[in-house]
């Protein structure tokens, strides 16, 4: 039997509603939840003493229920005949004091201020079917109405699917009557939703409008989200902010069903925020395995990312996670960091936090009741601690924070927010600078320091480990020194290279510290990055290395010009990030590949050169352009590809003849890494020249 009308205007007809009643008799037909799903919030906003008049009452039992739990001063009212009598019928002996009246709720016969509550549990949503013009002066006059019959402190509570044209109305209409207006969420509404399609489901939501006295010339509007029964409503600056929190929750219930359906959705993530301030406080990545045989125990789980560690390839890319979900064996894996700026207690506090809400991102068939295991990386959360944070004109906001790696040393990074998960530079800190040590030196200097002095750390670039490179990229690029000519003797002759882009700085300091005879001419754009290094990451200038503040395409163009007089470098480095993150290329910026500036990185490069670029590029077509374009102009171009990660090293020479074969250059790296192994060097035991050059190919 179908009681569904041919269109959606047909739910503002009175002859719709007489025919819908007389064809499903006395069966109750429940909008948005039954009686047992909607108590939570009913309860909360309506006391059983107040008077409570419902608008459409049409069969439900709604009203019954409420009758029956002691709110007995209950007026309904519908504009169908058929089940006014139908309600008459069945309530007249067991529930006396409960009324029902067929009347026209646009039109209403009772007197001002008659009731503390006004009921409507889907009403508002069934009149207001469009935008046209008739059915927005119907819905005015309901509205009206309902404002009418109601006392100042009265509360219309209205039980919707808040789509978006119906939440507008509704809150637009009461806010410009002084009214206080809060959308409430019905709690585990993910799993009360009214299938609007097959494939897309809408959460049930609660608007109450609290009647203010009119207060002449205040224009104050106050604007509420709740999220659950007991949850506390969080403040909004506008009606427009409040909408779009409602489809975020619209949005979450949508995401929250497909992954119940299956839905194949590809890489799916969300925010997870903290109540009370809006701010995001877990990012998840739900990772499916298909090929993972489902068995009683290995449906679900949680994985915690340790904070600080939310960069590596094995969490912060989508292979690494698939990686990490098929080796931890479950059909569904949900990742989650941990954000910088949020306070964690500990790993019980955080699974106390998450357990509620990750259930509902839970596969279907998974038994009821099953307990979900919360997994990580050495039972703990991590230690990340911000040690300066600042605004760049040119790079926007950034942090320098020190986190725990997985071998229990800390690390150094500089993180630009507007790309939080990717490193911009990394160091290591020397191994007696531990978080504890840090915390026990801060102690013993605030007792021996007046009360005003400032809490900063003395010197903190002096703590940085200057002979470990923690980029890989930056080792492979230090290794394409063994594409020079008679490589053993680099220490030995002078070595002219210009690096452009400085971040914080370990890659000049590197080739300054472990070639004494080499001249650096570093270029960096933003001069946030150069007291960022000094300062942080332990870098400084010197009669041999200079920093020059400017654009690296102006600087290398104004070498170009000069002439004859033009300086060579014997190696040009690139490791310069785009700031636009709509290209599919981050790095380097496309202007530095473009035919005409390779000329004139060509022009200042020795003929035995080479030029190492740093690569990061996801678009493949874009990618070949580049190297095809790269070739043009370096006609030998080697290719090493960064296990793990997107970062690729063009080594880019003028002459084929200088080409060396696997084996062969492979020697020479080993000869020059022999001669910077001699004691006194400095030189880390794990960094292996030879091998950042196995895997290198030849375009």
């Amino acid at each position: 039997m179908n009681l569904l009308p041919k269109s959606s205007k047909e739910f503002g007809s009175v002859d719709y509603w007489e025919k819908f009643f007389q064809q499903r008799g006395k069966k109750a037909f429940e909008w948005y939840g039954t009686y047992l799903e909607l108590c939570g919030v009913l309860h909360k906003y309506i006391k059983p003493r107040e008077k409570v008049l419902v608008i459409g009452c049409g069969n439900s039992e709604l009203s019954e229920q409420l009758y029956d739990v002691g709110y007995r001063d209950i007026v309904n009212i519908d504009i169908s005949e058929v089940v006014i009598k139908q309600m008459k019928e069945c309530n007249a002996t067991r529930r006396p004091q409960m009324s029902f009246l067929k009347m026209d709720m646009t039109q209403m016969e009772f007197p001002d201020a008659s009731f503390q509550v006004v009921l409507d549990k889907g009403t508002l949503d069934a009149v207001l079917t469009d935008e046209e013009e008739k059915t927005l002066q119907q819905v005015d006059r309901m509205l009206a109405e309902v404002g009418r019959v109601l006392q100042v402190g009265g509360r219309y509570l209205c039980i919707s699917l808040a789509q978006a044209h119906i939440l507008k109305k509704a809150v637009g209409h009461f806010s410009r009557e002084g009214w206080m207006v809060r959308v409430h969420q019905v709690a585990n509404s993910q799993d009360q939703v009214l299938e609007a399609e097959p494939q897309f489901s809408l959460p049930v939501f609660a608007f109450i409008m609290t009647k203010f006295r009119p207060v002449p010339g205040s224009a104050l509007q106050i604007f509420e989200l709740c999220a659950q029964e007991q949850g506390k409503p969080v403040r909004l600056e506008s009606a427009e902010r409040l909408a779009e929190a409602v489809r975020e929750r619209q949005q979450y219930a949508w995401l929250c069903s497909q992954l119940r359906r299956k839905a194949k959705l590809g890489s799916v993530s969300l925010d997870l925020c903290d109540g009370d301030t809006g701010e995001p406080r877990y990012t998840l990545h739900v990772v499916d395995s298909p090929t993972v045989k489902p068995s009683r125990d290995n449906h679900f789980a949680i994985f915690i990312i340790p904070q600080g560690r939310e960069t590596e390839w094995l969490f912060g890319m989508d292979e690494g996670r698939k990686q990490l979900a098929a080796s931890a064996g479950f059909r569904r894996l949900i990742t989650v960091a941990l954000h910088r700026g949020q306070q964690y207690e500990s790993m019980d506090h955080i699974q106390a936090e998450l357990s509620a809400r990750v259930m509902e991102l839970a596969p279907a068939g998974m038994p009821a009741q099953q307990q979900v295991p919360f997994l990580s990386v050495g039972g703990d959360i991590g230690v990340r601690t911000v040690q300066h944070q600042d605004c760049s004109a040119l790079s926007g906001n950034y942090v320098i924070e020190d986190v725990q790696g997985d071998d229990k040393r800390y690390f150094r990074r500089l993180i630009f927010l507007s790309n939080r998960n990717v490193v911009q530079s990394e160091a290591r800190l020397l191994k007696d600078v531990s978080y504890k040590a840090q915390k026990k030196r801060k102690k013993d200097r605030k007792k021996q320091r007046p009360a005003d002095a400032e809490d900063f750390p003395a010197a903190p670039g002096q703590s940085i480990d200057k002979s470990y490179l923690c980029c890989e990229h930056h080792k492979a690029m230090i290794a394409g020194l063994a594409l020079l000519r008679n490589p053993e003797l680099l220490l030995e002759i002078p070595l002219a290279l210009l690096v452009v882009g400085l971040g914080g700085g370990s890659l000049p300091l590197f080739v300054h510290d472990h070639f004494p005879k080499s001249c650096i001419d570093a270029v960096e754009i933003d001069p946030s990055m150069l007291e960022v290094a000094t300062q942080w990451f332990g870098f400084s200038q010197s009669d041999r290395m200079k920093v020059h503040i400017a654009d690296g395409l102006d600087y290398i163009a104004s070498l170009a010009g000069g002439g004859e007089a033009r300086p060579c470098y014997d190696v040009i480095m690139f490791d310069v990030d785009s700031k636009d993150p709509t290209l599919g290329m981050s790095c380097p910026p496309p202007a530095f590949v473009e035919q005409s500036f390779l000329q004139n990185v060509k022009s200042i490069l020795t003929p035995e050169g080479v030029f190492i670029l740093n690569l990061v590029c996801r678009d493949l077509g874009l990618k070949d352009s580049v190297l095809a374009g790269l070739k043009a102009v370096f006609p030998l171009l080697y290719v090493r590809r960064i296990e793990g990660e997107v970062n690729e090293i063009l080594f880019c020479q003028l002459h084929p003849e200088q080409k060396l074969a696997t084996p062969e250059l492979l020697e020479t790296a080993q000869a020059l890494e022999q001669t910077l192994r001699k004691p006194g060097r400095g030189w880390d035991d794990t960094y292996v020249l030879s091998d950042m050059l196995k895997t290198v190919k030849i375009v």
